[in-house]
């Protein structure tokens, strides 16, 4: 196994994996199987399951208690808070094990938080800069930079990038300014990139 020498493993952790990008730390009782991905200047802390198959971007926060299954993709600059669980089967019954190929994909896109013991239920997508309130069930997508909560998830309002709740005219008090592209698309910036 040829990793970046760079790649930090806690002599408690396991990583199987040879796909670890550059600066990534893997800490304790963390186990990244063989055939997961993950990204460069990660921070996979103690707990952590992450099974063949997922993938994780780059400079991705993922807490302690943190399950990532085969077929959920987690693009860059996410933070997943502590205990956020995904699924990736609709139906799951042991009896009836679904192969790796009936696996519903599920997509967090970049820049998204999920709080702590948010459950994504699989075949969704959490949209670019979206905040997903501690606890909360999603269970169908949720727009760029939409805040939502509760159990089922529900839009509440929206994020601004840095995080904070966007007022109604969608101007932060950092500077940043956003418009509503609809409510499936959610926000676009208006500043330049």
């Amino acid at each position: 196994m040829s990793r970046d020498p760079s790649v930090f493993v806690h002599e408690q952790g396991l990583c199987e994996s040879s796909d670890v990008g550059p600066r990534t730390r893997v800490w304790g009782f963390a186990h990244v199987m063989a055939g997961a991905r993950v990204g460069a200047d990660c921070n996979v802390c103690m707990g952590v399951f992450v099974e063949a198959g997922a993938v994780i971007g780059d400079r991705v926060t993922v807490k302690n208690g943190v399950q990532v299954w085969d077929g959920v993709t987690i693009e860059d600059d996410v933070f997943l808070g502590p205990n956020a669980t995904f699924t990736n089967v609709r139906n799951p019954r042991s009896a009836f094990k679904a192969p790796p190929e009936e696996f519903v994909a599920t997509w967090i896109r970049r820049g998204a938080t999920i709080g702590a013991n948010a459950t994504i239920v699989c075949g969704n997508t959490v949209g670019e800069q979206a905040f997903v309130a501690a606890g909360a069930v999603v269970t169908r997508d949720v727009p760029a930079h939409g805040l939502v909560l509760g159990n089922p998830a529900r839009r509440v309002g929206w994020a601004c990038s840095c995080g904070e709740r966007l007022p109604d005219d969608l101007a932060c008090t950092c500077g940043r300014r956003f418009e509503l592209v609809d409510e499936e698309a959610g926000l676009a910036s208006l500043d330049p990139k």
